[in-house]
């Protein structure tokens, strides 16, 4: 890559995507193309490859997709799986079709079976049932990988694959419906804090555990392997360590700063037992995290939370 490549981030405006964007930006990168969805509507075919065409980007990262938490998977079943194909499957093949150099697709560890082994093996993928609560959006991630194989060896084109761990980070959506557990919970526990309500109640029994990493790491893993990889093999991205959602609940609460009670809703439920990806793939090619879970949780609500989001919560 030089510094002066065409590089299209898809979903620039998400929270991967901005990461991405400023890892570059960081990087000396002067030549970046954005698209809004209100310019691009990336479920149009003939717009993404009229845009491909004007634009005739160099490198392509998709990190554009439809996204949330267990309610939002589960309310928005057709949605997520509609949007992130179309979304997906319109620009990997616009990518194959204007020549692009090299395209790296992001998905989700909920690729992964249930009830799979740990930590979770690049090797493991489709071997096994998914979890019924992010069925549709987990195999619509599949499907893209699959895409970026299978043009890689029909058409022998440069497209790579990385599936990150759970993320939090700046530009991360708190609405309470549609976040993941960490904005979702770092949400909750501030509006007590202000409130001074006496308890947070938390879905699920806290037990399942999880990982967790920080989207400026995960930026920096693609500029990694964009410089780095070739293999058609989907590679994973993660922390390589969890802990539980009752663990990750009282770190956030002494982050925040709250001393009131947690109050698991055991009606509610939990979703895959535990997700911990196997990241010695990416660790033996030289790269590795540098942000702790409680110190990135701490720049995230003491810095992007409070001064971006905040003061819209609570009036």
């Amino acid at each position: 890559m030089n510094k002066s490549d065409r590089i299209y981030i898809a979903g620039h405006r998400g929270m991967v995507g901005s990461a991405i964007v400023r890892k570059l930006e960081a990087e000396g990168y002067s030549h970046l193309i954005k698209a809004s969805s209100a310019e691009l509507d990336l479920r149009d075919q003939a717009a993404v490859q009229a845009f491909f065409k004007k634009q005739q980007p160099q490198y392509v990262v998709v990190a554009a997709a439809k996204v949330g938490g267990i309610m939002a998977n589960k309310t928005y079943r057709a949605e997520f799986l509609y949007d992130n194909l179309m979304i997906q499957s319109n620009l990997i093949h616009a990518a194959h079709l204007f020549g692009v150099e090299k395209l790296l697709f992001l998905g989700s560890s909920c690729i992964y079976p249930k009830l799979a082994p740990q930590p979770l093996k690049e090797e493991f993928l489709l071997s096994g049932f998914l979890e019924p609560t992010n069925e549709p959006y987990a195999i619509a991630k599949i499907a893209g990988i699959k895409m970026c194989e299978a043009y890689h060896h029909q058409y022998g084109s440069r497209f790579i694959s990385a599936m990150p761990t759970n993320l939090y980070g700046p530009n991360d959506n708190f609405d309470l419906e549609k976040s993941h557990v960490l904005p979702a919970l770092l949400r909750k526990f501030h509006e007590a804090k202000v409130n001074g309500t006496d308890q947070v109640v938390i879905w699920g029994t806290g037990s399942p555990l999880r990982e967790f990493l920080h989207v400026d790491d995960l930026a920096d893993a693609c500029y990694f392997l964009l410089k780095h990889y070739e293999d058609p093999q989907f590679v994973n991205v993660g922390y390589g360590e969890d802990l539980s959602i009752r663990a990750l609940a009282e770190m956030i609460g002494e982050v925040v700063g709250y001393e009131g009670q947690l109050v698991f809703d055991e009606s509610k439920p939990d979703g895959t037992p535990r997700k911990l990806m196997d990241v010695s793939k990416l660790k033996s090619m030289g790269w590795s995290p540098r942000i702790g879970l409680r110190e990135g949780i701490r720049s995230v609500y003491e810095g992007y939370f409070m001064q971006e989001v905040a003061q819209r919560l609570i009036r």
